[in-house]
C-alpha cells in the first residue's frame, strides 16, 4: 500500500521527524490488535503493552494521520453533549462517572507528557468566551454547575473588562507503546474482521493478524470495515491556520495569558498560541461534504473577525481532517462480539478523552470494565436519512444552529 505522508500542518512542520514504520506483511499472532494509531489507538496499545499483553497496532497511513495529529490541540473537560443531556441519556449517577473520567482525563495526559518526555509544548489555561448576550447567562449556569453539582472549584468567571485585557478582540504516545514492546505496522489497512470463539481474525490488503481482543479506533476512517460504526457517526471537516511567527510581544498581545480560547457559537471559532509565536486559528466547518470553496480564505476571514489587527499577516499553514461526530454529540464506547471493542464518536472533544478511553478499554480487557461500561451505557441512534439523505439532513439541521449563531 502506497504511504502517504502526513498532512501539510504546522504540527507536520514543526514535529521532530517519526520513524517510518513497516507495512505488515506477514501473518501474527498477539493477544490485542488495536486498528487506528491516533491517540486512542496508542494509548490502547501502551496501557496493554505495559500491563504484558502483546499488542499490534495497525494504521492505514501514518501515525497520528487522521484527527488526532489535525486538532486545534485544545484539551478540555467535559463532554460535547454536556452534563445536562448526559443526565437525561444515561441518569444523573452515570453521567457524574463520566464528567469524573474527563476530569481524569486532563491529569492523565499531563502524567503521559511528563512520563514519556513527550515534547508537545504543554500550556495550561482555557478561556470559553461569550459572544452573544444569552451566552453569558449560559457561562453563569455553568459555573454554577460546575462548582455546587459537580465540585470542580477550578473555574471562574472572566468579566468583559478582564477579558479585554487577556484577548487583543471586540503525536508521542506511538512512541512510548513501542518502548513496552506494542508493534506499530503503518500503510496496513484493517480490511475486515470476523470474530471467531476465542479468537478474532482481522484481515489486511498483505497479511492477517489472529489476536484474543480486537479494539477499533479508527473512527470515520474505519468506513467498510465496520458498517455498524459508521452509522452511528457523521465525518465532519474542520480547517485551521496557523500565521507567520509575530514575536512574542505581538503573540502576547493577542492572548495576554497564553490560553486556549474558545467561543460559545455552535460553529465556533477556537484558537491559541504556539510555542513559536503564531496564531492557530480554527473556526470553519465543511458538513457538506463538498470541496468546492476556499477553506483557508474562509478561515482566515475568520480570524481576522475576531483579530482585525492581523490583517497583512502571512498564512504559512492550512490544513483540515474530519471529527468524528455522534448525533447526541456524546463519545461512542462499546463491544461488537464480547472480544470486539470499539472507541468512536468523541465530537471535537478527544485531545484528553481520547487517552484515557484507551485506559478504559485496556483496563476492560484486562477484567475491570466497570468505568467501560458507564459510556458503552449511553444510547446512541443512527444517523437518519440513509447512505444517500443522511448528510444533506446534517446540512439542514446545521443551518438552523448556524442561523442561531447569528442571533
Amino acid at each position: 500500500m502506497q504511504r502517504p505522508g502526513h498532512i501539510g500542518s504546522y504540527y507536520a512542520a514543526s514535529a521532530r521527524a517519526a520513524p517510518a514504520r513497516p507495512a505488515l506483511e506477514a501473518s501474527v499472532e498477539c493477544d490485542v490488535c488495536v486498528v487506528g494509531a491516533g491517540i486512542a489507538g496508542c494509548s490502547t496499545a501502551l496501557h496493554l503493552a505495559r500491563a504484558g499483553f502483546s499488542v499490534v497496532l495497525l494504521e492505514q497511513h501514518r501515525v497520528s494521520w487522521g484527527a488526532s495529529g489535525r486538532s486545534g490541540g485544545q484539551a478540555l473537560f467535559g463532554i460535547a453533549a454536556g452534563q445536562a443531556k448526559l443526565e437525561r441519556l444515561i441518569g444523573a449517577a452515570d453521567a457524574r462517572a463520566v464528567w469524573e473520567v474527563s476530569v481524569e482525563a486532563l491529569a492523565l495526559m499531563r502524567d503521559l507528557i511528563q512520563r514519556y518526555s513527550i515534547e508537545c509544548d504543554l500550556m495550561p489555561g482555557y478561556l470559553y468566551t461569550a459572544v452573544r448576550e444569552r451566552h453569558v447567562r449560559e457561562l453563569h449556569e455553568e459555573l454554577a454547575e460546575l462548582r455546587e453539582r459537580l465540585d470542580y472549584p477550578s473555574v471562574r468567571y472572566v468579566p468583559r473588562a478582564e477579558l479585554r485585557e487577556l484577548l487583543a478582540t471586540d503525536r508521542y504516545l506511538a512512541r512510548a507503546a513501542e518502548q513496552h514492546g506494542a508493534r506499530i505496522f503503518e500503510a496496513t489497512r484493517a480490511t475486515a474482521f470476523s470474530p471467531a470463539g476465542a479468537q478474532v481474525r482481522v484481515a489486511t490488503p498483505g497479511a492477517e493478524v489472529r489476536a484474543r481482543f480486537l479494539v477499533l479506533c479508527g473512527n470515520v476512517y474505519l468506513g467498510d470495515t465496520a458498517p455498524p460504526l459508521a452509522r452511528k457517526i457523521m465525518a465532519v471537516a474542520t480547517y485551521i491556520v496557523a500565521t507567520e511567527s509575530l514575536g512574542p510581544e505581538r503573540a502576547q498581545q493577542l492572548i495576554r495569558n497564553n490560553a486556549a480560547v474558545s467561543d460559545m457559537n455552535w460553529v465556533l471559532d477556537y484558537f491559541r498560541r504556539s510555542a513559536d509565536h503564531r496564531l492557530l486559528f480554527g473556526g470553519r466547518v465543511n458538513y457538506s461534504g463538498l470541496k468546492s470553496f476556499d477553506a483557508p480564505g474562509a478561515t482566515r476571514a475568520r480570524m481576522l473577525r475576531v483579530f482585525p489587527q492581523l490583517d497583512g499577516v502571512r498564512i504559512d499553514y492550512a490544513w483540515g481532517g474530519h471529527v468524528d461526530i455522534t448525533l447526541n454529540r456524546a463519545p461512542h464506547f462499546g463491544r461488537l462480539a464480547p472480544n470486539v471493542y470499539f472507541l468512536q464518536g468523541f465530537s471535537g472533544h478527544g485531545i484528553a478523552l481520547t487517552g484515557i478511553a484507551g485506559k478504559l478499554v485496556a483496563d476492560a480487557i484486562r477484567g475491570t470494565a466497570e468505568r467501560f461500561d458507564v459510556f458503552a451505557r449511553i444510547p446512541h441512534a443512527n444517523f437518519p436519512g440513509g447512505a444517500a439523505l443522511r448528510r444533506p439532513g446534517l446540512v439542514l439541521a446545521m443551518l438552523w444552529y448556524r442561523l442561531r449563531d447569528l442571533l
